[in-house]
């Protein structure tokens, strides 16, 4: 089975959707067969960072009102994140373009670490204060979980994986996706938002029996593993 996930690393529900998921994934009884892949999506594609900007003043701005507003927002949101374990720190958290943090998850896809590259982004981001949009900090990040960091100095000093990250994005808008986390199941069923874990739960379910072979009423002549044949 195949899930694509659409979401950006600055996305508070992105990362509560990642747990609620991965508590249905975890008590599903085909998981080692449950391959998920990590699809780009920003959320303020065109954002330049304002040098001293909280992330307050920045949500604030995003939605017409004033910081004090923002920092209500934020509140509640990490209220939210308590509940699936996660410890959210707004005052920390710095405003950046998520451009080339979605470049290093692809690099980290072809080594076979996207979702601990992504878990650590998130955290990173969440709890860390780290600048996501800082080429030494995303080596080092990188670097924390495996990667090579002159490779993926090299990677982002240049273009490299640009195009995947378009190309993400650009898939968002065939699937219709509007706000992320988005989940999509097998190309066939698709979830949206940091849905409770029962959900998921349940759709894993029933792709997982739609996509086993199915058994007509019907006994013929076949051959045993043991050999025997009738």
């Amino acid at each position: 089975m195949k899930v694509e996930i659409w979401s950006d690393v600055v996305c508070p529900f992105c990362y509560i959707g990642k747990r609620r998921f991965e508590k249905a994934l975890e008590a599903f009884p085909g998981k080692e067969k449950v391959e998920v892949i990590w699809r780009s999506f920003q959320l303020d594609p065109d954002l330049k960072p304002v040098p001293g900007q909280s992330v307050h003043e920045y949500l604030g701005k995003r939605k017409g009102t004033t910081a004090a507003e923002g920092k209500q927002m934020n509140d509640h949101m990490t209220q939210i994140a308590k509940e699936v374990g996660l410890h959210y720190d707004f005052d920390k958290a710095i405003i950046n373009n998520t451009f080339d943090a979605h470049r290093l998850l692809h690099l980290a896809k072809e080594h076979q670490k996207q979702d601990q590259m992504k878990e650590r982004l998130f955290a990173a981001y969440y709890t860390q204060g780290k600048d996501l949009g800082d080429l030494d900090t995303l080596v080092q990040l990188g670097q924390e979980v495996g990667l090579d960091g002159e490779e993926i100095r090299q990677a982002l000093q240049a273009d490299t994986y640009a195009q995947d990250v378009q190309h993400d994005i650009y898939q968002a808008q065939q699937v219709g996706v509007r706000g992320v986390p988005f989940f999509v199941f097998n190309d066939k069923y698709a979830v949206s938002g940091a849905q409770p874990t029962e959900l998921f739960q349940e759709v894993l379910e029933k792709v997982w029996d739609e996509e086993k072979p199915q058994l007509m009423n019907t006994e013929g002549a076949s051959c045993a593993p043991d050999g025997t044949c009738d």
